[in-house]
């Protein structure tokens, strides 16, 4: 059954492949008004998901499970956005004489069909499909079971939109059930990339049980580092913002790490600040011994563990550090790669910072809640990678296209170039 689905997607993907930006852009637009015709089917429907699964999953996974319909409202638009962005498809990367009457050109292309799995996050289901008919790919989507309501009505509205366009509905499919998600690991002559949303157990089951090429992040261990030469305001605003405005993220800041050398003046003011949003605080046992007073009661010893823990809540680790040295040492040593920042007012150490801390992103005097594929202009995102090979960082449709050569002749042919007269190539860029 589900071999059929893939070969259903598959041929719907190779027909995606060869239409017009015009035509996708109809479509994603169709996309983007059956959404909205659905809008109260779908909130209701998550409604259901959210009921069901409320005190039985973690709260950072009921915050992103929940798509009421500003929530949604905003996907639509994240749609939209996504059809105004160029068309990734055709762009000659290479065009270069290999010779007289001999052109080679490499050309961006679809990768195929995407099996996207995720856990409970029902936008994703409208990033993903989006993003996959503009880069010409097809999708076999696969939610977590907390989302299954609200993953079903979606997909419905997305079909429907479809089915008002050139794009064969096909091209979007979902499967619903636990059976299906190894069945779907074990699809690589139909299946051209899987991409992993969820926790980090769940990454490594998915890159431990496919021959499929895998493309996302296990965890999301980000840092903010204040530098001896920070600016406090910016530096408080920043690591609130980085913790608090959505502590479920993959890119909230799960350490603080703060120079020595303005520990006594900075760590009563950002602890007391950080209790006011709600954040327990896990402090080093040097930092207990810096506070000196009541202060350090309110707040616990952290522990080892600490350092490599990505709470995706209002729990934050802090760290102080001697100097810039020891906190790129830090982030490099139990960071994810994904997003690390530093606040600073000295540039050339923002760009040792930026130089050397081994992340897809890094910053400077600014929150990490930036590494977004929406807040990148990409329109929307299918993930984030943190491997070092691209795409790396929020993919969005770049990441969702490779290329191919395409060689065009007039019976040239190898022998021409071989022996003692072998002719020469020209090489020469067009």
């Amino acid at each position: 059954m589900l071999t059929e689905i893939a070969q259903k997607t598959r041929l719907a993907a190779q027909q995606l492949a060869s239409l017009s930006a015009t035509a996708k852009n109809a479509a994603i637009e169709a996309i983007a008004a059956s959404l909205e015709h659905y809008a109260a089917e779908i909130v209701a429907a998550n409604a259901i998901d959210c009921q069901a699964a409320e005190g039985e999953i973690a709260p950072a996974l009921y915050a992103r499970l929940k798509l009421d319909a500003t929530k949604l409202k905003g996907a639509i638009v994240g749609v939209r956005d996504v059809g105004k962005l160029a068309d990734p498809v055709g762009r000659i990367q290479i065009h270069r004489e290999i010779d007289a009457g001999l052109i080679m050109r490499r050309v961006s292309c679809p990768v195929g069909v995407l099996g996207v799995i995720f856990e409970a996050r029902p936008d994703a289901v409208i990033q993903i499909a989006s993003l996959a008919i503009k880069s010409g790919n097809g999708v076999i989507l696969k939610g977590g079971r907390e989302a299954i309501e609200s993953c079903t009505v979606l997909v419905r509205a997305i079909k429907a939109g479809l089915a008002q366009s050139e794009v064969d509905p096909d091209a979007i499919q979902l499967l619903t059930t636990r059976a299906e998600t190894s069945e779907l690991l074990k699809l690589d002559r139909y299946v051209d990339l899987i991409i992993p949303r969820g926790s980090n157990e769940f990454v490594k089951y998915v890159r431990d049980n496919t021959r499929i090429p895998v493309l996302g992040h296990a965890d999301g261990i980000c840092h903010l580092y204040i530098d001896r030469e920070a600016d406090f305001e910016k530096a408080i605003e920043i690591a609130i913002d980085a913790k608090t405005q959505y502590p479920a993220a993959c890119n909230a800041i799960e350490t603080l790490l703060i120079d020595r050398a303005i520990a006594g003046d900075f760590l009563p003011i950002i602890i007391d600040k950080l209790q006011a949003h709600g954040v327990e605080i896990r402090l080093s046992e040097f930092g207990h011994q810096i506070l000196g007073n009541e202060l350090h009661l309110t707040v616990d010893l952290a522990i080892a563990t600490d350092w490599a823990t990505e709470y995706s809540d209002l729990i934050i680790a802090i760290q102080i550090v001697p100097d810039l040295e020891a906190a790129i040492a830090h982030i490099n040593t139990y960071g994810s790669r994904h997003t690390d920042s530093i606040v600073t007012e000295n540039a050339n150490t923002a760009k040792v910072f930026s130089d050397r801390v081994d992340a897809a992103n890094v910053f400077h005097n600014c929150s990490t809640r930036f590494s977004d594929g929406f807040r990148y202009g990409f329109g929307a995102e299918v993930g984030i990678s943190t491997q070092k090979m691209p795409p790396r960082g929020p993919v969005g449709l770049e990441g969702l296209v490779t290329y191919k050569y395409q060689l065009s002749g007039d019976g040239h042919i190898a022998a021409t170039y071989t022996g003692e007269n072998a002719k020469p190539f020209t090489h020469r860029d067009i």
